[in-house]
């Protein structure tokens, strides 16, 4: 009965669990089998499909600006006409990622902390951007921001243009890039646990305060990764932008238009070399903002 009650002194000998009061020697029990395969079979069929859907894809980019040299490649990815295009095109997703951080966490809070009438039916039009064609939210927001539009006409006598410039191009990235932030936040407020911004307060905590040193530390992960998520599809961004942006070369020009451009006068290695390089800034930008969020994460402890 001892030697049952304390195994573990019984130094080289281990319980084998399929018969018991059996002992073994020399080796531990086999772990079970488990159902799901193993790290092998797993990491294989991983690196396979993203190399067949992401790296081989990507790869082909690089050796098609490769072929061009280097005189030609620069002639077409930094002529002037493509670094205007690179300026908007990353300007107003950055400017809209930004609009969208912060008004996107005030509805989110809204949406976890309160209730209403017509909250759900709100909460589902947040997610209508991802269900709508890109081309008919361009075309509504067009007919909405025109100068003739439902908001237009009463804009335009204030001086305000709001299409055909960069001002409706950062409307139209706003529109779709809303629900990112609204559902990366939504899920670690609903996680927040209340009571430790009471305890703040009873601890004599002003609410901004509670805001600063509790809240925020706790979401700001999620608030960088709905950023992220939204500033890239901004850059990338085409049948929401082409109508309401005017498209005019050095105003309202956005980088992909110009890659479409490129593909109707047959020129694919301009294509490629404006592609190219839209891809090397896009990287560099999500790369700056996973640091900040592992940095983020590993100084609240998440």
């Amino acid at each position: 009965m001892a030697s049952l009650a304390a195994p573990a002194a019984i130094e080289g000998q281990y319980l084998d669990f399929r018969s018991p009061l059996r002992w073994r020697r020399g080796r531990k029990a086999k772990r079970p089998r488990s159902i799901i395969p193993g790290f092998g079979l797993t990491m294989g069929f991983t690196l396979a499909w993203l190399s067949l859907i992401v790296l081989i894809p990507l790869s082909l980019i690089f050796l098609r600006s490769a072929g061009m040299g280097w005189e030609a490649f620069a002639q077409v990815a930094f002529s002037p006409r493509a670094i205007a295009a690179y300026r908007i095109s990353f300007g107003t997703a950055l400017a809209a990622a930004l609009v969208n951080g912060v008004f996107g966490l005030i509805i989110a809070w809204v949406f976890t902390r309160y209730t209403f009438p017509g909250r759900r039916m709100f909460d589902a039009l947040i997610d209508l951007p991802f269900a709508l064609p890109t081309a008919v939210a361009g075309i509504a927001l067009t007919a909405i921001y025109a100068n003739n539009g439902w908001l237009g006409q009463y804009l335009e006598p204030l001086g305000i243009t709001a299409a055909y410039n960069p001002i409706g191009i950062t409307i139209a990235l706003i529109f779709i890039g809303l629900p990112f932030i609204v559902r990366s936040v939504e899920p670690v407020l609903i996680d927040l646990n209340v009571e430790v911004e009471e305890a703040a307060l009873s601890l004599g905590a002003q609410p901004w305060q509670v805001f600063a040193h509790v809240i925020f530390p706790a979401i700001m992960p999620a608030l960088l990764t709905g950023f992220a998520l939204a500033l890239a599809r901004g850059v990338g961004e085409y049948g929401s932008v082409i109508f309401i942006a005017g498209n005019m070369p050095f105003e309202s020009e956005i980088a992909p238009l110009l890659i479409v451009t490129q593909l109707e006068q047959y020129n694919y290695d301009g294509a490629t070399a404006i592609a190219l390089v839209m891809l090397a800034i896009s990287f560099a930008m999500l790369l700056f903002i996973n640091v900040v969020q592992a940095w983020s994460r590993h100084r609240t402890g998440a």
